[in-house]
């Protein structure tokens, strides 16, 4: 990774991330294609957002369509027609997320899956292997997401086999010629000691980037910003730094201070399946939370019947036109009457907010006011 600027204020940082399927200005934030597809909206669509990555499930594809149809298919890129780089998720927050139907063993995990009730067991070579074979640029490290509150205990196991699982993924990673870079996964739940130790364990092994996880995943916020202030700073220097899962626009701001360069959340899309907007706004509007500087956001919810004979645009100042031609009280109805075009322009809308916000902390850290 390219290091082009240092703010003298925080630890924030832009720079460029060189992928095989081109560069990524960081710090960036990636819109979440799950099953190869972001929900409700086009690629052709993201591209006109600005989205310079994407980030993808290596779990999900390989139960549907499975990872051997995709490769047949021409990859991943070829098969979901999109040209720019695509990270791929390991499967371990699976392991988090479907923890009633999976069990942890010392050499992978036995899943149940969601779909119909099969039997998989999928290891570390097996997570790296299905990556290989869907042709991500950023292939992640297989791990074990313990939950938010777990015990020290329990957190401490989850340490252990996340590195033993992590020296496997490296070595698979290392026999391959293949155009991929591969991500470590620093876990340690919120305690200093396991989060000190698995940094220097994942941290002795020469991946291509490094990224924190365990957060977000059910602890208390004031726990994950201790954590995050703690451990980001201690992260390598001249590798990416990658937070999982994060976040709240708020929250995005507040990591990159401590020197984070790259973000993946659902709550953009899902919330926009909700009728949730997400709009910059004045720090004196009420609902308003600041950012910095100037830059301030809201949310609303636009189910809400105020907007029902609300003829303004759904965001007047948005680079996107039909958020610009269609009104409030437009969207409004679209949802009450449960049509798709309410969800593809909540958003649009909700991820032009987010991918304009990574530009607006891009063009502050320049100028050296963040």
């Amino acid at each position: 990774m390219e290091i082009i600027k240092k703010s003298k204020k925080s630890q924030a940082r832009i720079g460029k991330l060189i992928t095989g399927h081109g560069f990524i200005n960081t710090p960036f934030f990636m819109p979440i294609a799950t099953k190869a597809a972001v929900k409700n909206i086009s690629v052709c669509e993201l591209d006109k957002l600005g989205a310079e990555i994407i980030l993808a499930n290596t779990y999900h594809l390989y139960l549907q369509p499975g990872e051997k149809l995709i490769k047949k298919a021409g990859g991943l890129h070829k098969f979901m027609n999109w040209s720019g780089p695509i990270l791929t998720d390991s499967g371990g927050y699976q392991v988090f997320s479907l923890s009633k139907i999976n069990k942890i063993k010392a050499d992978g995990v036995e899943f149940q899956s969601h779909l119909d009730g099969s039997r998989h067991f999928l290891t570390p070579e097996k997570s790296i292997q299905i990556q290989q074979d869907l042709g991500s640029d950023i292939m992640m490290a297989f791990d074990v997401c313990p939950a938010g509150d777990a015990k020290q205990k329990i957190v401490a196991e989850a340490c252990a086999t996340t590195f033993d699982w992590a020296k496997r993924c490296y070595k698979t990673w290392k026999k391959s010629k293949k155009n991929q870079q591969l991500f470590g996964i620093i876990q340690g739940g919120i305690y200093k000691k396991l989060r000190d130790q698995s940094l220097k364990q994942i941290t002795s092994l020469d991946f291509s980037g490094f990224a924190l996880g365990g957060l977000a995943v059910g602890e208390d916020r004031k726990d994950m910003y201790k954590i995050l202030q703690y451990i980001a700073p201690k992260l390598l220097e001249n590798k990416p730094r990658y937070l999982m899962g994060l976040g709240r626009p708020e929250e995005i701001v507040f990591a990159i201070k401590q020197g984070i360069d790259m973000f993946d959340c659902v709550i953009p899309t899902r919330e926009a399946r909700h009728g949730r907007l997400y709009q910059f706004c004045s720090t004196k509007q009420k609902g308003a939370i600041k950012l910095f500087g100037n830059l301030a956001y809201r949310t609303s919810i636009i189910k809400n019947e105020k907007n029902k004979l609300d003829y303004s645009s759904i965001n007047k100042n948005s680079e996107i036109k039909l958020l610009r031609q269609y009104s409030k009280s437009y969207l409004h109805h679209l949802f009450k009457t449960q049509e798709g075009l309410g969800l593809r322009l909540a958003t649009l809308n909700n991820l032009e907010f987010y991918l304009t916000l990574m530009k607006q902390i891009q063009k502050a850290i320049k100028n050296g006011s963040l």
